[in-house]
């Protein structure tokens, strides 16, 4: 990897003395989705795919962006004293914003930089790209500009803090904390309302995590994203009329049973159902993942899936496609959509010896239902965000 940026980088900026090279993961959510922005819990884990960075100091005001993945930008260039989303920067808003948010701190920078990245994130697939971007630049600022003051968890904070205020997502944390801070061979346990988290191990000894692109892009910018966490927000202030509670992962679906009534919105009742019984489930597997019973960490994401589908109404006709059709086939122990929704992918335990007929037979019927071929990805757990 490194020999290809720095091939790049000389090509760009005539020598790549002085370069760094770094390294930020994609991430995939087991369980536990929507409930980041409702104070619950989440269980994703970050993986070996994700996005590579070459970068060195300036001595200017300026800043370079160019991406291997996007030729066609060419390099994208900003000054630190011009710190705005432009719609001609493209995708280098991300790492842009990241330094405005670093601004927005009191940390400025004295000079610019030169970054060029390359990445195996697939493009829009729900797998956190904008993420492992943003916590990726925070990582370059602080090492080139020797800024000690940061934790991995502030810079999660500040690429959330970036995306929700310069690039107009209202993400929740859990994409930027899981780049940040991923173990191999673990998931996190993360209690969005508090940041309280723990790794527990995924030993999946005789099955493979599966992410199967539906190559239907989602852009939460664009969909329907904020709407869902508006209407999530208004059910929970129907509710602390009644209750007093500070977000619905407060909730167990029996005090929401009982006072779901407060709720007036037909609509906002199942984005707070689903809210609430998804936290229930994510507390729920984990507890099965540590009694080292997979069959019921399956069941639970299997029942995710139909309460994103039904109550969230954030999949789409080619995921649930592919979540069905991995539901037919023996040996897939759960299956179900991954990430923000409205297209993306699927993520699905399969038994080793079930993996051929499992990519063979879902591959197949989903061109013949859908029209295109979707991507299946054998995945690892790897770590958070680090220097090379």
């Amino acid at each position: 990897m490194r020999k290809k940026l720095t091939a790049k980088f000389k090509e760009l900026f005539g020598s790549a003395e002085g370069t760094k090279l770094y390294f930020s993961p994609g991430r995939v959510n087991l369980i536990g989705e929507h409930t980041d922005y409702n104070g619950g819990h989440v269980f994703p884990c970050a993986l070996t795919l994700g996005t590579y960075a070459l970068a060195r100091k300036r001595e200017d005001r300026l800043m370079h962006f160019y991406s291997m993945n996007l030729d066609n930008f060419g390099i994208v260039e900003a000054s630190v004293d011009d710190l705005a989303n432009k719609a001609e920067y493209g995708w280098a808003n991300y790492p842009l914003g990241i330094v405005w948010a670093f601004a927005q701190r009191g940390i400025r920078l004295k000079s610019g930089f030169d970054m060029v990245i390359w990445g195996n994130i697939p493009n829009g697939s729900g797998l956190s790209s904008s993420a492992s971007l943003e916590v990726l630049t925070g990582l370059i600022l602080t090492d080139l500009f020797g800024i000690d003051t940061l934790s991995m968890t502030d810079l999660a904070l500040i690429g959330q803090y970036s995306e929700n205020h310069f690039n107009g997502c209202n993400c929740g944390i859990m994409d930027q904390f899981t780049v940040a801070m991923g173990k191999k061979g673990h998931a996190i346990f993360l209690d969005t309302s508090n940041l309280s988290f723990q790794y527990a191990p995924v030993e999946l000894e005789d099955a493979k995590i599966i992410i199967t692109n539906s190559k239907v892009k989602h852009s939460l910018v664009d969909s329907k994203y904020n709407e869902r966490r508006q209407e999530c927000a208004d059910a929970l202030a129907a509710l602390q009329e009644e209750l007093d509670i500070h977000s619905l992962g407060d909730l167990d679906m029996d005090i929401f049973n009982k006072f779901k009534e407060a709720i007036h919105d037909p609509v906002q009742v199942q984005r707070a159902r689903h809210a609430v019984s998804e936290n229930q489930r994510t507390i729920e597997a984990v507890r099965a993942l540590k009694d080292g019973d997979i069959s019921s960490f399956g069941k639970l994401m299997n029942q995710s899936h139909i309460s994103l589908r039904d109550d969230y109404e954030v999949s789409c006709p080619e995921v649930d496609t592919l979540v069905e059709l991995a539901w037919a086939i023996p040996g897939v122990i759960g299956s179900r959509i991954t990430g923000g929704g409205f297209g993306g992918c699927s993520v699905s335990i399969v038994k080793n010896d079930a993996i051929d007929t499992f990519i063979d037979t879902v591959g197949k019927a989903y061109k013949e239902k859908v029209g295109h071929e979707a991507d299946f990805y054998t995945v690892e757990i790897g770590d958070g965000a680090h220097k090379l």
